[in-house]
């Protein structure tokens, strides 16, 4: 180890992480110690790491946090992730930024300040590639001097932002890729007033428990789009067709609109969601290149809708990985299954009940025969601690009709996965 270079033992302590174990690392020698004073990239505050962290007052964390900081050169990534210890004063927090910011190319933020410290001021116009924002308010965005030249992805997290204001900062991201919010405390200047975001380079969006009156997201290279948990009235998406991943898991809008970017779409998971099929496989007919397409605990908002197989096998084609999940009706058997269609391409097909009744065992065998080169069958089930006789029995034909299928079906994997 002596003859390891001192680039190269900094390369270690990086992967340390946590600041406690750098520390403790770099007393090993004076290489050790000049490895981390000169050479270290990577330091790591998480009052998960260590649980004296706890039980230190303000000011203890803050001279422990100071004094480590102040003894590097250098760092490209600072992680702070102190929120549930206590709250910091604003003037430390301040000098830690002030000191690092011009090597810095990520920062993770999650300390609780009094007052309230304005990021974007202090690290505005420097190279940060990722900034991850938690337990924070961004107020009176200054685009113009506020510029985030470098950044690629933005993560925010329970901060308390205005419309306008998270509008702005993303016209200062000129290079943003990948965008995260979550929870965020959105004020809006009217309540029934829309919140418009217009980015040409992001690619990669997560929306997660927000709830407004109506999104429009202009992004014309959009590739991935996740929402989860949102409550909205109007979701639309304007783009150039680029999409490839379209997930959607507990989300109640009365309008989606994803426009003219259905296209490219690969993947379609949507989950604890009600739809309309024929609206919603309007709005996807035409992804020719689908792969992968799970609808998975829908709830139906027709009670007369069925879910077309013959449909899905006409426009999809390439489609490898089929999911479904959804309350049988004597029309999903009857409707559903129509025709004398076949699914080529699938190769791995799950299919789930809440729900176990006898309909289940012949949607199984309809769409078993239906995937003539089907190589996986993954079954999901619901199973009650207390059971009737009836359901019993039920459970009791569902499984000797498996074994009779895997009988007829030898080289199909059959797997169950049961909650």
């Amino acid at each position: 180890m002596e003859h390891l270079p001192v680039e190269v033992i900094g390369n270690i302590l990086s992967r340390l992480g946590a600041a406690r174990d750098v520390v403790i690392a770099s007393s090993t020698c004076r290489k050790w110690r000049e490895a981390w004073r000169n050479h270290l990239h990577m330091l790591t505050f998480n009052s998960n790491d260590w649980p004296l962290y706890h039980e230190l007052t303000r000011s203890g964390l803050e001279i422990i946090v100071t004094q480590t900081i102040f003894q590097t050169n250098g760092l490209q990534c600072l992680s702070i992730m102190m929120d549930d210890v206590d709250e910091f004063s604003a003037a430390p927090v301040i000098a830690w930024l002030m000191y690092t910011r011009e090597t810095l190319r990520e920062l993770h933020y999650n300390v609780r300040t009094i007052p309230n410290i304005n990021i974007l001021e202090i690290c505005g116009r420097q190279r940060l590639e990722v900034l991850a924002l938690a337990h924070n308010s961004i107020t009176g965005v200054e685009p113009s001097y506020q510029k985030f030249p470098c950044l690629r992805s933005l993560s925010l997290s329970y901060v308390s932002v205005s419309a306008l204001d998270l509008s702005i900062f993303l016209t200062a991201c000129p290079k943003v890729e990948v965008l995260s919010l979550i929870s965020l405390d959105i004020v809006m200047s009217n309540p029934h007033a829309s919140m418009e975001l217009s980015t040409n380079s992001l690619k990669d969006i997560y929306v997660e428990a927000i709830s407004l009156v109506k999104i429009i997201l202009e992004a014309d290279s959009l590739e991935k789009l996740q929402l989860k948990d949102c409550t909205l009235e109007v979701f639309e998406l304007v783009s150039k067709g680029r999409l490839r991943l379209l997930k959607i898991d507990d989300v109640s809008v009365i309008h989606l609109d994803i426009g003219e970017s259905a296209e490219n779409l690969e993947i379609v998971d949507v989950s604890n969601f009600t739809i309309m099929w024929s609206k919603f496989h309007h709005m996807i007919a035409k992804s020719s290149k689908l792969r992968r397409l799970r609808l998975w605990a829908v709830v139906f908002d027709n009670d007369d809708e069925v879910v077309d197989i013959e449909t899905i096998s006409a426009c999809f084609p390439q489609l490898s990985h089929l999911s479904l999940s959804y309350e049988l009706r004597e029309a999903a058997i009857q409707y559903g299954l129509q025709g004398t269609f076949q699914l080529d391409n699938v190769v791995v097909l799950e299919l789930g009940w809440t729900v176990i009744s006898d309909l289940f065992s012949q949607w199984v065998a309809g769409l078993l025969e239906r995937c003539p080169n089907l190589r996986k069958l993954v079954i999901h089930g619901v199973v009650s601690e207390t059971k009737t006789r009836e359901e019993c029995q039920t459970l009791a034909n569902f499984t000797s009709f498996i074994v009779r299928l895997s009988r007829k079906y030898s080289k199909i994997d059959v797997q169950f996965e049961y909650d």
